[in-house]
C-alpha cells in the first residue's frame, strides 16, 4: 500500500506521516528532506540557489545520506529547498529515487508536495494536510523557539507565504491537492487529534468505503 500525504509548509504532514508509518509498520519518506539536501549542496558548493546549473548538478549527483536530518532542518536550508524544488530538471532528477521508494513492502508512506499528484498518483490513499497560514507560521516559530533562537514572527508568516506562492504557482508539479485526495485541515487539531483522523481515513479505504 502506497499512502501519499502532501501539503504546504508547517501543515503537519511530516509529523503525521512518520505516526502514521509507524502505526502500520511501512517505511516512510520525507520528500522534502530530498530537496532540503539539494539545497544545502548547494550553498556548500558555494552556488547561487538561482544558479540551475548548480542545482540540477547537485541533484543528480545527490546520496540521501549525506547529510544527518538534524543539519537540514535550518529556515535557511527550507528556503533552499522551495527555491531549488522549482526547478523542473532538479524535480526529474529525484522523481526515480522516491518511485522506487514507492513500492517498498509491507508499504510506503510519503509526504511532500506533489506525491499524490506526480511521484505517486497510483496511492490508494491520498490526504492532502493544510492549515491556515498564520497557524502554520505559529507552529514554526515555537518550533524554531524551541531549539534556542531568537524568532521573528512576522517574518516567519512572510517567508510561509512566500513558500505558498511559489510552490503552488511553480511551473512543473505545482502544490495542489489530487483530484481524488482526502482533505484534512489540522488548523485546530493537535497532532493526536490529526493522526486519528488520518488513520480513519486509511481504514475506510481498506474497508472499501469512501472516507468521510
Amino acid at each position: 500500500m502506497i499512502i501519499a500525504i502532501d501539503g504546504p509548509a508547517a501543515s503537519g504532514k511530516g509529523t503525521l506521516a512518520k505516526r502514521i508509518a509507524v502505526h502500520y509498520g511501512f517505511r516512510h519518506l520525507d520528500s522534502g528532506l530530498l530537496y532540503r539536501g539539494v539545497g544545502m549542496a548547494v550553498i556548500l558548493s558555494g552556488g547561487a540557489l538561482h544558479d540551475k546549473s548548480a542545482a540540477i548538478a547537485a541533484a543528480q549527483a545527490y546520496d540521501p545520506g549525506r547529510f544527518p536530518e538534524d543539519d537540514l532542518k535550518s529556515d535557511e536550508v527550507a528556503k533552499a529547498a522551495s527555491i531549488v524544488a522549482a526547478i523542473p530538471e532538479v524535480r526529474t532528477a529525484l522523481i526515480a529515487l522516491q518511485r522506487s521508494f514507492a513500492q517498498s513492502k509491507p508499504g510506503a508512506v510519503i509526504d511532500g508536495r506533489d506525491i499524490g499528484t506526480v511521484i505517486a498518483p497510483e496511492a490508494e490513499v491520498k490526504i492532502y494536510v493544510t492549515a491556515t497560514a498564520e497557524e502554520r507560521a505559529g507552529r514554526r516559530v515555537r518550533e524554531l523557539q524551541g531549539r534556542g533562537g531568537l524568532v521573528d514572527a512576522a517574518a516567519v508568516l512572510a517567508d510561509i507565504k512566500a513558500r505558498d506562492e511559489r510552490d503552488m504557482n511553480r511551473a512543473v508539479a505545482p502544490l495542489k491537492p489530487a483530484p481524488d485526495a482526502v482533505l484534512l485541515d489540522t488548523t485546530y487539531l493537535g497532532i493526536d487529534a490529526a493522526v486519528r483522523a488520518a488513520i480513519d481515513i486509511v481504514e475506510a479505504v481498506r474497508a472499501g468505503r469512501r472516507p468521510a
